[in-house]
């Protein structure tokens, strides 16, 4: 934790500061409260330790300036007066606490520790928030046979800190698939970090991978940890790894190997206990033969792969898809739409090129441009489309892909079969919730499921 110490006293400065910094502690001090403000609205600070009564500034007027800027640092103030009653307004003006003077030092150290508790807690408790939110809203969709087997090939992998390469198309899903596999990981009260490779310029890549001491390259004004340190005890997912600059795959690779990092401008390594998943829509085979990619890196990486079909490739799982973002789109949107039977017929005809994003995007678009709450087939049309879903002759659909005619019993068959599955799928099994979303009675939904086979 870096910590601020504000007092005019400069034994009690120096005595201070050698008692935080031996305990670990990054101790910055200062005399003067308006230069020390100055600081902290410069700098991160984690922890302000200040003087109650100073004669430049009183520390409640300090406090109060403080988090007049937005500082986000737990204050605690000292005093020498015992029961002060500027202590104790500080108090209800939002400081954590206050140490009387004199101080034993397992008393200040004690109370710095509460306080970084509590911050740990408070960072905890909104991660899990924020993961609970998208645990509930990011399901792996599997009601294809190819997805079915990739949950379960990723269930059997999620226990084991071994490290899993996802391949697919972009839009397909990796990072669904990456963070169902932190879900069912012992690491899952951990945290679970993403970056894309491609994203970062390839100078500042390495610093936010691995982190940098400060002065280490001009703006570095503060030690920052990397994103292997952020993911400790969790997984960490490298995103688009196939685009990751050549000295970093070596120094990538190492860390693979020995568990440790080094922050940029340091000289001592670091241990790290990370899960690390990659994920890449490139063909890293051809980029290992092309020398692109080093190839004790690719196996490194390669000793689990799960390859995510594009959707093309799996229609079983386009309603249940449809559902569960058209859901998504709704809260986002706070508005309730309905799909169309010819909506869905046209989404599920459509070759959705973009995968699981294309489609996702298409369903927000239309739930934001609808006008009466209701989605119909037009919204769908394939881009670039003038005559929408129906060909030249009147009524019959423009899509070689639907393949040779069938009779229309089996086809309406296969249609409710993969749209009750599906339901299934996404209230998991649940028939009361899954008669809910097919808009039809319990009974209905039971008859429906003797009829055709699957109870």
């Amino acid at each position: 934790m870096r910590v601020l110490l504000v007092d005019d006293d400069p034994g009690l400065r120096q005595s201070l500061s050698l008692l935080l910094a031996g305990d670990g502690y990054a101790v910055t001090a200062e005399g003067s409260p308006s230069r020390a403000l100055e600081r902290a609205g410069a700098e991160p600070f984690d922890l302000i330790l200040c003087d109650v009564r100073m004669p430049e500034m009183e520390g409640t007027e300090f406090l109060r300036r403080y988090q007049a800027v937005g500082g986000s640092a737990l204050v605690v103030m000292m005093s020498a007066y015992g029961g002060d009653d500027a202590a104790i307004a500080a108090i209800k003006q939002g400081a954590y606490d206050y140490l009387p003077k004199p101080f034993r030092a397992d008393e200040v150290l004690l109370t710095l520790r509460k306080a970084a508790e509590r911050e740990r807690l408070k960072t905890q408790v909104a991660r899990l928030q924020a993961e609970l939110a998208r645990t509930t809203d990011r399901e792996v969709v599997a009601v294809s046979p190819a997805m079915r087997r990739l949950v379960e090939l990723a269930s059997r992998v999620a226990p084991h800190p071994t490290t899993v390469l996802i391949t697919g198309e972009s839009g397909v899903g990796k990072e669904v698939v990456a963070r169902a596999i932190h879900r069912m990981s012992p690491r899952s009260a951990g945290p679970f970090v993403a970056v894309n490779c491609a994203a970062i310029p390839e100078q500042l890549l390495e610093s936010e991978l691995f982190g940098h001491m400060r002065g280490a390259f001009t703006g570095a004004t503060a030690d920052r940890i990397g994103l292997f340190e952020e993911a400790n005890a969790g997984t960490l997912l490298l995103d688009e790894i196939g685009d990751l600059p050549p000295a970093l795959q070596v120094k990538l690779l190492r860390v693979l190997q020995d568990s440790e990092i080094r922050r940029v401008g340091e000289t001592r390594s670091r241990r790290v206990d990370v899960r690390v998943i990659a994920a890449t829509a490139r063909d890293l085979e051809a980029d290992v033969s092309g020398g692109r990619f080093r190839e004790d890196l690719f196996y490194r990486l390669n000793v689990v792969r799960l390859h995510v079909p594009p959707l093309r490739e799996r229609p079983e799982d386009v309603d249940a898809l449809s559902t569960v973002l058209l859901r998504r789109a709704m809260d986002r949107a706070g508005q309730a739409v309905t799909l169309t039977p010819e909506a869905r017929q046209a989404i599920r005809r459509r070759t959705w090129r973009g995968n699981v994003r294309e489609l996702e995007n298409a369903i927000e678009r239309a739930v934001v441009l609808s006008q009466d709450g209701v989605l119909r087939a037009e919204a769908f049309e394939e881009p670039g489309s003038e005559a929408g879903l129906v060909s030249p002759v009147r009524g019959l659909p423009n899509d070689a892909s639907l393949g040779p005619p069938r009779p229309l019993k089996e086809a309406v068959s296969e249609a409710e079969r993969g749209a009750i599955m599906a339901a299934l799928a996404n209230c998991g099994g649940r028939r009361a919730e899954a008669a809910r979303l097919l808009g039809v009675s319990q009974r209905t939904l039971f008859y429906k499921l003797k009829e055709l086979g699957i109870v």
